[in-house]
């Protein structure tokens, strides 16, 4: 079932596309997202996975929570826990909360919970427009940072290298909570 934040997503991405004067074709190009699913996001026919939209945001210039906040734009510069937009993984049930108020600001803050034995996986794409730390609020977290792994535990924080493929993992039993503080800006 989709519900209204797919619905929106569903929008934002096709007006991203096209004010960016993307073909269809061009978007399956840069985001390697075949034409076929980009039509049926577009469209709302399904849900994205969070890697599907990582790829989708990364090509599109943007953050996965600044796609995220864009489908769910009040313009307040307060926003409230209660209004916070929280996005599930149809696969992985993976929570992510876009946390900071929507504004052209290049810092965005993102509160992430990834169940026991889930992982994530991103390409190398998905970050090559901003900086980020991980700071791990509860749990373990095991990152995967291009060939490097990263055992991280509550009150870790780290600060990720250049662009690499990643990959999120909980190896714990309980949920990992953590903390993405993203800054926006060309490596």
């Amino acid at each position: 079932m989709i519900d209204d934040l797919s619905r929106s997503l569903a929008s934002t991405v096709q007006q991203a596309r096209v004010a960016q004067d993307l073909s269809v074709n061009a978007l399956a190009e840069r985001s390697g997202v075949s034409r076929a699913m980009i039509g049926k996001i577009e469209r709302a026919e399904a849900q994205p996975t969070a890697v599907l939209l990582g790829k989708l945001s990364g090509a599109l210039g943007m953050t996965l929570s600044e796609l995220v906040a864009r489908a769910e734009n009040t313009g307040d510069l307060l926003r409230r826990a209660a209004d916070q937009p929280v996005w599930t993984d149809p696969v992985t049930g993976y929570h992510r909360r876009a946390v900071s108020p929507v504004t052209d600001s290049p810092l965005e803050l993102v509160e992430v919970e990834l169940p026991p034995g889930a992982s994530v996986s991103y390409p190398a794409d998905a970050y090559i427009f901003k900086y980020q730390q991980l700071w791990i609020l509860d749990g373990n977290l095991r990152f995967h940072e291009g060939s490097q792994v990263h055992e991280l535990h509550a009150g870790d924080c780290l600060q990720l290298g250049p662009p690499s493929a990643t990959t999120f993992h909980n190896p714990g039993t309980a949920p990992c909570r953590y903390l993405v503080a993203l800054v926006k800006g060309r490596a």
